[in-house]
């Protein structure tokens, strides 16, 4: 099936259905993503729940206003001091590279998204094709999530590391924390208090998974959006219909 003539909101919303179509069951623990994307997920769940397909499965949602979005549809929600073990996660991502590691967190929930996903089963990633690079980086800032505590010793610290010092210009994020625009005058702050430092990258990053380490490494960071080593599978919607990839 072609989808040369839908809107970017229709290709969210056919991989975000086809995800919860194909991937959840009645009975299930599921992983509410964040997102533009993500959305259309939950928006699935709440209708299959109320169309009685699907019964028995309760949520975790990955921010406040996918909470509000799923209590809107009645969905029943749980959380990690319940539920540690989930069935699967569906969520959105800002990039994925080849190897199938994202970066996300542009909607500034990848502290609670990386908390909730790394505990499901399967991990489920949406996106339309736009979201495919060759390497992560130069498309999208990374996210690095810091306590508010001396901020800006953490920034200097994680632009000096080996993967970072003189590839990347961190800029802490202002005004809304839902977005990586200078969009306010007060420091963005987090669903968990925290303020979000993006790492703005020239070139592709050479080893997502080294420089993961690094920046968790760091005394003052809470987390980041690498996600990497977590993907059982990205739906893509793109100009040719939708794809599936796996790691290889």
């Amino acid at each position: 099936m072609s989808t040369t003539t839908l809107s970017q909101d229709e290709l969210k919303k056919m991989v975000g259905y086809k995800a919860v179509d194909d991937y959840v069951k009645s009975g299930m623990v599921v992983g509410l993503g964040t997102g533009s994307t993500a959305y259309f997920a939950v928006e699935r769940v709440g209708q299959l729940l109320k169309s009685g397909e699907l019964k028995d499965v309760i949520c975790i949602p990955t921010s406040i206003r996918t909470k509000e979005q799923a209590e809107s549809l009645d969905i029943p929600l749980v959380t990690l001091d319940t539920h540690s073990k989930l069935d699967v996660a569906i969520d959105g991502a800002d990039e994925v590279d080849p190897g199938l590691n994202l970066v996300k967190g542009g909607g500034g929930a990848l502290l609670r998204e990386k908390m909730v996903e790394v505990c499901a089963d399967k991990f489920i990633v949406i996106v339309d094709e736009s979201k495919l690079v060759s390497g992560l980086g130069p498309g999208f800032p990374i996210p690095v999530e810091i306590t508010p505590f001396c901020h800006e010793h953490t920034m200097r610290t994680v632009g000096a590391l080996p993967s970072c010092a003189g590839l990347c210009k961190p800029i802490l994020r202002m005004g809304s924390s839902t977005n990586n625009k200078i969009d306010g005058d007060n420091i963005a702050v987090t669903d968990n208090g925290n303020y979000i430092v993006d790492l703005h990258f020239d070139s592709p990053i050479k080893d997502p998974v080294k420089m993961a380490t690094e920046i968790k490494n760091v005394v003052g960071v809470v987390d980041h959006g690498l996600f990497c080593g977590m993907t059982t599978a990205v739906i893509i919607a793109g100009k040719d219909g939708i794809s599936v990839k796996m790691p290889q």
